[in-house]
């Protein structure tokens, strides 16, 4: 569900501690060219880029081509509708499964969506704690949901969640290291962990098997030869010189520099024992093993009987489509029909596939994503209100991260030990 993230496209500079930050104007110091919290959704150029502003600016149909291709797809798409009406789902049939769905596997949809959230919130809580900083759970829920509200929902959505989700590390009290180096080890481990539980449900299918084996075939025959190499000085050396050679070259580059030096000291900043691996794999295990349940338990709830790999499948298929055909933010569009289209491939009617995407997107992405909207007011970056309906919606929004804080607490994540002592507080 969480969207993997990467780095921001500007990284403000380095500070000496975490400090929070304060919203009025800064004097020049260390961090003076880091863009202010208010400044989020303003196109602005970053510090040291005023020489840019002398050149040639490109016609504003190539500055929009992507969202002019997008618009144009789904254009397309919307004009086939009427040509493909007899392979539609029949909106009576999935109203019919949406008001005799079983309550029962209805309620596993919102407990396994709230624990997968729950536990990307915990696992960047934890990047935190291990980097030296504390952060209260329901903080890090607030900025879990509205990061994800904002990914989901905005134009550029992944690139805009980065850099709130930084800013707010920052306003926690977070050093710029820190910060950078908990959202680089955040998408790391999830993406790993990811494409470990895609392959594992490829090999549970018969019919997949047969290709992912082939597929792994030459890579773990590689593994098995380079491994042993790597003892040994020499050809250590002559192995990993490619990759020195990158490096060099990614830190000689104007623009990859920077990220090049803060990905290098990601491991300076984070250095995490084997309870903490154990807890940061767990997690990320969970974010993505509940919302496959969530999937799982949306068809059981229409009445249709899938297995758990082809659910699997079916989440990983639709995740491709939503990355591949982005034509709406959120992958909406695409992840509904691959979605459907899986689930009837695996022996469901057309209607019952289709309510039972419904439902798990009505929870997985819509409620989701007002939880987020609710949590980005809660964190004091909405619009400018009258103090008392502030106050109010801010009331509204820590209730409701209340409530989801408690519904992820009855997960099976809670269960692991993420609590550190205090004498083992690294720096």
């Amino acid at each position: 569900m969480q969207e993997t993230v990467a780095a921001p496209a500007h990284p403000p500079a380095d500070v000496a501690s975490p400090r929070p930050l304060r919203d009025g104007p800064r004097p020049g110091g260390p961090d003076a060219d880091e863009p202010f919290t208010t400044d989020l959704f303003l196109d602005r150029p970053a510090a040291g880029a005023h020489a840019a502003d002398d050149a040639p600016r490109q016609p504003w149909w190539r500055r929009r081509a992507g969202l002019l291709l997008q618009s144009g797809v789904l254009l397309l798409v919307i004009a086939a509708l009427p040509l493909y009406r007899d392979s539609l789902p029949d909106l009576g049939a999935m109203w019919r499964s949406f008001r005799h769905a079983d309550l029962g596997w209805m309620t596993m949809v919102v407990l396994a969506v709230a624990g997968s959230m729950g536990a990307f919130a915990r696992l960047q809580r934890r990047l935190l704690r291990v980097g030296g900083l504390r952060m209260p759970l329901r903080r890090a829920f607030a900025i879990t949901y509205a990061g994800n509200a904002l990914s989901t929902t905005l134009p550029a959505g992944p690139a805009v969640s980065v850099v709130y989700t930084f800013r707010q590390f920052r306003r926690g009290g977070a050093s710029a290291k820190l910060a950078t180096a908990v959202i680089l080890a955040g998408g790391v481990i999830t993406t790993t962990v990811y494409t470990a539980i895609g392959l594992l449900a490829l090999l549970a299918d018969a019919d997949t098997r047969g290709p992912a084996l082939a597929a792994l075939a030459v890579p773990a025959a590689l593994l098995v030869l380079l491994v042993p190499l790597l003892r040994w000085p020499r050809p250590r050396a002559v192995l990993t010189a490619p990759l020195r050679r990158g490096y060099r070259a990614a830190l000689a580059h104007r623009k990859l520099g920077p990220w090049a030096e803060r990905l290098a000291g990601v491991r300076d900043v984070l250095r995490p024992n084997r309870r903490d691996w154990a807890a940061l794999i767990t997690l990320a295990t969970l974010n993505w093993v509940l919302d496959i349940l969530a999937l799982l338990a949306a068809a059981h709830a229409v009445g249709i009987d899938v297995d758990p790999h082809a659910a699997a499948l079916a989440y990983f298929a639709a995740q491709a489509a939503g990355s591949v055909l982005p034509l709406l933010p959120g992958g909406l569009g695409a992840v509904e029909g691959s979605m459907a289209a899986s689930l009837v491939a695996f022996g469901a009617a057309l209607s019952p596939a289709a309510a039972a995407v419904g439902l798990y997107r009505l929870v997985s992405y819509w409620a989701v994503v007002a939880a987020g909207w609710i949590a980005w007011l809660g964190l004091h970056e909405g619009p400018r209100l009258p103090v008392p309906a502030r106050a109010r919606l801010a009331g509204a929004g820590r209730l409701v991260l209340d409530g989801l804080t408690s519904t992820a607490a009855l997960s099976p994540y809670s269960a692991v030990p993420l609590v550190v002592p205090a004498e083992a507080r690294r720096p």
